[in-house]
């Protein structure tokens, strides 16, 4: 702060001593013009006296007027017509104010009166010529921004008849984009909106102006600044600031009640695309302080290129976005399977008209079904098998137990040991959070998918791996689309426990890192992805509401319903003994391999009865509890509950 409030005094000093020499440069200049450059006659002589007696008194009074009317607080590597126009207007005040004071001191002799006209002009020429000459050395160095100190957009009639209010906007980012924003929003009336104060956290900015607007403070002063001026939109013009920087600039946005919007990208800057049509709304995902996801674009491709890839589960959430992304890497046939066949319809119709050439197939299947699986395995013969299929709602499986031994369970060992069988190159099983200590029937039939997969490496060629994660934002079933579902209908929003917490990923970065532990994988591996820091549902909930441009507990209640059965308080991507190290990507952990219960090993290995027959004939008779004691027999961690964990 210390080295950049000295940067800001230098530039000030440094005005200041050329405005002092140009002022003086404009007398002896207007003088010689007025004496025809005869400096030699008397009439030059008698005059030049009046200001050579008074220069030091005449250069102060300017530099104050200067001073005073804010020529020395503005970022002038932004000027424009604005600044043009304070030029002239504050050079007729200094020079009508060292008039006034010529006129009071009753000097004799006077000042010709083409003096003050030329000296007034040369005033504009030079101290405007050098804050613009400044303005244009910093766009050339900086690229994108010489294309003109004027440059504006021809508007047309229609665009300055409006009867929308006016929307005062707070600007937040007063560097290259934040100019650009000013400058078309001002050029621009179609956008009705005027930009009345801006804030930025360079200490060295704070006190100047951009374009006319005045940078007021830093992000801390936000929720004061959109009181006092009344602001109705806050627009973040930050475009290379990180993810977490974004989220604490949004954070003190969600102070106020202003709708907030975001400037997308640095990408957008650099193509010279900055425009108040390129602002989008904030979403939820600016709000996990997320950083971009580096992918080894060379290694994905190494093991998908021109590879058969089957994706179970593909017309779910993760699955579809599985086969959005494998598509880019150019497969040379993708097949989703899935028992649900709108979905899996839906994209092959996204599929094909964003990827012509792709050869896409569906299969409608049940991974429980053997025989339909089987036939989907001999007919395509994939080289790399992404495993999403599952039953995966918490409540819904506490409710149907049996299904998701069946489905989760066996549906596992049935892709896992067809992956065997056909010499898949790769397996990779996607899995939960809700399996590290399971509470409840899902995360425990999940668990056992981990344990029977990790099992399965152990005698074959495949590369046999799992991928552990938290949840994923906006997932079918997930909790953002319930919170807008509620949202629509006018609330309430329902929470289960006020301090109840969840792991958070967006879906592309999820199912980015799943592929790329695909690429790392050498057999019997969990990849534990890095999930950041859990987010607390209730936060999530009320800031939904303001996204939504409501206010929570005022617009959209928010009500705390308990825990329901068999969920958790808090989340863990990791067993206590399961030590995590790390790989070469550093969002990705490897957790150490966890031994086969002895019952399950054998039952495994088909030793006594084999676990397909247990599941087959024991399950679809049990009970629900009977259910849940055959899961803890092989399971003895898994605890039936809920209950604050």
């Amino acid at each position: 702060m210390r080295r950049a409030n000295s940067k800001k005094t230098l530039r000030i000093a440094a005005l200041i001593i050329a405005d002092a020499l140009f002022f003086n440069l404009s007398y002896f200049l207007s003088y010689l013009i007025r004496y025809e450059m005869d400096v030699g006659s008397p009439s030059f002589t008698l005059h030049f006296s009046s200001y050579t007696e008074n220069f030091i008194f005449l250069t102060l009074i300017k530099l104050a007027v200067f001073f005073i009317l804010g020529m020395y607080h503005s970022l002038w590597v932004y000027a424009g017509p604005e600044e043009l126009l304070k030029i002239v207007g504050t050079s007729a005040a200094a020079s009508l104010a060292a008039i006034a004071f010529l006129i009071l001191s009753q000097q004799t002799p006077t000042m010709p009166r083409s003096v003050y006209i030329l000296s007034f002009i040369l005033d504009i020429i030079f101290t405007g010529g050098v804050r613009f000459t400044y303005r244009y050395l910093r766009a050339t160095r900086n690229h994108g921004l010489s294309q003109g100190f004027f440059t504006q957009r021809p508007m047309k009639p229609a665009e300055t008849a409006y009867s929308d209010p006016l929307i005062r906007v707070l600007l937040v980012g007063a560097g290259d984009a934040g100019a650009a924003l000013i400058r078309e929003i001002k050029t621009n009336a179609q956008q009705n909106r005027k930009v009345e104060i801006a804030v930025d956290d360079d200490p060295a900015k704070r006190g100047l102006s951009i374009l006319g607007v005045k940078v007021a403070g830093d992000r801390t002063e936000i929720a004061q600044l959109v009181k006092r001026y009344a602001i109705d939109e806050i627009i973040v013009a930050i475009p290379s600031a990180t993810g977490k920087q974004i989220q604490s600039v949004v954070s003190e946005c969600n102070k106020t009640k202003c709708k907030v919007r975001l400037l997308p990208s640095i990408g957008d800057l650099i193509d010279g695309k900055v425009s108040v049509n390129a602002l989008r709304d904030v979403d939820l995902e600016d709000l996990l302080g997320r950083e971009a996801i580096r992918l080894n674009v060379r290694e994905i491709s190494g093991y998908l290129e021109g590879r058969i890839v089957l994706v179970t589960g593909g017309g779910g959430s993760i699955g579809s976005e599985l086969c959005r992304q494998i598509a880019q890497y150019g497969p040379r046939r993708l097949i989703a399977l899935d028992n649900y066949e709108n979905g899996v319809f839906e994209l092959g119709g996204e599929l094909g008209a964003t990827y012509p050439d792709l050869e896409f197939e569906t299969v409608i299947c049940s991974i429980s079904d053997l025989p339909r699986m089987r036939r989907a395995f001999e007919q395509y013969k994939p080289h790399v098998v992404f495993h999403a299929a599952a039953h995966k709602h918490v409540p819904l499986m506490e409710l149907n137990p049996g299904e998701a031994v069946v489905n989760n369970v066996l549906g596992t060992k049935y892709a896992a040991d067809l992956a065997a069988e056909y010499a898949v190159e790769r397996f990779v099983m996607i899995s939960t959070d809700k399996a590290v200590n399971p509470s409840n029937v899902m995360g425990a039939t999940k668990r056992l998918s981990e344990m029977i997969v990790q099992n399965k490496n152990q005698d074959a060629r495949t590369f046999f791996t799992v991928v552990r994660f938290g949840n994923v934002l906006g997932s079918n079933g997930s909790v953002i689309p319930i919170f807008r579902r509620q949202i629509e209908r006018g609330g309430p929003l329902t929470v289960t426990d006020r301090e109840v917490t969840r792991y958070f990923m967006t879906m592309p970065e999820a199912v980015g890192l799943v592929i790329q532990a695909g690429a790392m994988t050498i057999g019997g591996e969990i990849f534990i992805l890095d999930m950041g820091e859990p987010v607390r549902i209730l936060d999530l909930a009320e800031n939904i509401v303001r996204l939504s441009g409501l206010e929570p507990y005022e617009d959209i209640d928010i009500i705390i319903t308990g825990l329901r059965p068999g969920e958790k308080l808090r989340e863990e991507l990791s067993y206590e003994n399961e030590f995590l190290t790390k790989t070469v990507h550093e969002k990705i952990f490897l957790g150490t391999q966890t031994p086969l219960p002895a019952e399950l090993f054998a039952a495994l290995a088909g030793n006594g009865e084999p676990l397909e027959r247990s599941i087959l004939q024991e399950i679809p008779t049990m009970r629900d509890e009977d259910v849940k004691k055959w899961i803890e027999k092989f399971l003895p961690n898994y605890h039936e509950s809920g209950g604050k964990r």
